[in-house]
This record gives C-alpha cells, structure tokens and sequence, in this order.
C-alpha cells in the first residue's frame, strides 16, 4: 500500500456515496487525494476533511486539466446512477456516463496519470437466465444505464491500446452499506427500505419481490478499488466483477428488516444478479469480507432500527 504514500491520486464522484469510501482508504495509505465533484449527488459532508475538494463537472475538460496535472491514479466514480432514471432521461444520463468518461480520460491522457479505474456496472450483463454472471459473457443491458456503463468499459479498453493508459474496470454489483442514499424516487431498495421502516411506512416491493440481487458491502467495493490500482495483473482494459458470490432476494430482505409491506407493479429490471467472483481473486487478490447478515445488522444500528 506504500505505493500511495505522498502520490497525487483523482477520485471523481468522490463526495458520493463509493466515491468518499475510496477517498478514505486512499488516506489511510498515504496518498494525497483530490476529489471531483459537482455535488449534484455528492453531499460536502461525505468529503474526507483530509482531502482537496474541487467542485467542477466531469464534463468541463479546461477546468479538470489542470486538477488533474501530476497524478499517478484516477478512480472514476462520478456518473448519474440508477436504472430508472436513465430510463427517463436516456440524453441526460448518457452525456454525464459516456461523455463525462471520454472527457475524464482524455485529460487523465494528457495529463500522463499511470492508472484510471472506472466504476463499471454487472447491469452491462442485461437479464440473462443462466448464473453466476462471468466477465466472458455477452453484454446485453436492458436500459440506457446498463449501456452507458459498458460504452464506458469500452472506451478505457480502447485508451489502453491505443494511448498505452492503464486502465481496469471493475463491475460493481448492488453496493450498499454507510452512507447510501435512501432518499427520493431512485432510491437503492436497501436505502428505501431502510428508510421505510424508520418513518414507520409499508416496505415498497416491486413485483414479486422474488428477484435476487448479489449485494456487496461497500467497504469490500473500496477495497477492490485499491487493489486494482497496485495489481501487476492489470491495467490493460481488464473487466473484473466486484462482487460478494451470493444472492439474496428482496422478499428476504424485508423479512430480515422486518414491518409491512405493499406491492408494486414491476419495471424493467434484470430479475436476478449474482457475481463469479474468481477473476477478481485471481487477478487482484481480492476476495469479500464483510457478509450480508453483518452488513445489514450495521445499517440497522445506523437507522436506529
């Protein structure tokens, strides 16, 4: 982890919710941090008080190049999450999600940064039947965000080979834990639920409630973030799953939190995600630590629950 100390190290989306994780990982190895971030859903408080906080949009290419002068790494967290959304606003999320990332490649190019790992979506794989989801399988998202994500993949790839940038892409799957977002209409069903059952209201479940999710704490997801910076394994367009290897489903995560429920009518979404893990074993060392039951046991003593 020495490799980090007294480096100059980007983070976009760092006042966000995996963002401030890394942030704060990269601190306690030494490294000198910067965070970028419009604070469209970032929040200040999320910002290590150790860390340099530029408020200026991914997009704004003139202002990000000289931020991004001397640095060695850049984890590209920023983007306009969630299925629905982009669902809604195909034009607006692909702007933030595949312009936003070609610009903050372009300048980490030009600015000679040795590594840029992207925050990369299992909702690139689409709803596909057989699981567990391996990196070899077709990309076949089923929404705009799903795409936009993968585009994404695809263009560090390309910087790589053509610009000799390192780059690696990890596809996160359902993260959740301290500091997730339970606000608003978009909300993660963790946060929303979590948030729920505090103010005393029915548990919102769509569908079924029977499809599966592999929820991965975000300590585990920051720390797979480090590693890929540091792995001699990567850096050459790499696409590794960041994710814990089970699934849980929602009907058995409004059992765990307990309270009552009201049904929903379904939406376009994958009906079950569930992680091979073993890339990420093998080429970064990394294996998850933190299990479902403790990760959400924590978030129960946050909410007060």
């Amino acid at each position: 982890m020495d490799k980090f100390k007294n480096k100059k190290v980007l983070v976009t989306g760092g006042a966000g919710f995996i963002g401030s994780h890394i942030v704060d990982l990269l601190l306690e190895n030494g490294a000198e941090v910067h965070v970028v971030d419009n604070l469209c859903a970032g929040k200040r408080e999320n910002v290590n008080d150790k860390a340099v906080l530029h408020v200026v949009d991914i997009r704004d290419k003139d202002k990000l190049a000289p931020i991004f002068k001397g640095a060695s790494f850049v984890f590209h967290e920023a983007a306009v999450p969630r299925v629905p959304y982009s669902i809604e606003h195909p034009e607006e999320t692909h702007d933030n999600n595949v312009n936003g990332t070609l610009d903050v490649l372009s300048v980490s190019k030009e600015a000679g940064v040795r590594r840029f790992i992207f925050a990369a979506s299992s909702s690139a794989y689409g709803d596909k039947e057989e699981m567990p989801l391996r990196e070899d399988m077709p990309a076949e998202s089923v929404h705009p965000y799903g795409l936009q994500k993968y585009i994404g993949e695809l263009y560090a790839k390309l910087y790589s080979d053509l610009y000799d940038l390192e780059t690696v892409s990890l596809r996160y799957f359902n993260v959740y834990g301290p500091r997730l977002d339970p606000e608003g209409d978009y909300a993660l069903v963790i946060g929303r639920f979590l948030k729920q059952r505090k103010e005393g209201e029915p548990l919102t479940i769509v569908g079924d409630g029977e499809q599966t999710r592999d929820f991965t704490h975000v300590h585990d997801v920051a720390r797979a973030n480090i590693l890929a910076a540091l792995s001699n394994k990567v850096g050459r367009g790499e696409v590794i799953n960041i994710g814990a290897g089970e699934s849980h489903s929602v009907n058995e995560l409004a059992e765990i939190l307990g309270g009552e429920r009201k049904t929903l009518p379904p939406r376009v979404e994958a009906r079950h995600t569930l992680a091979d893990n073993r890339k990420a074993k093998e080429l970064l060392g990394w294996t998850p630590e933190i299990s479902f039951q403790d990760g959400i046991g924590e978030l129960k003593k946050i909410f007060g629950l």
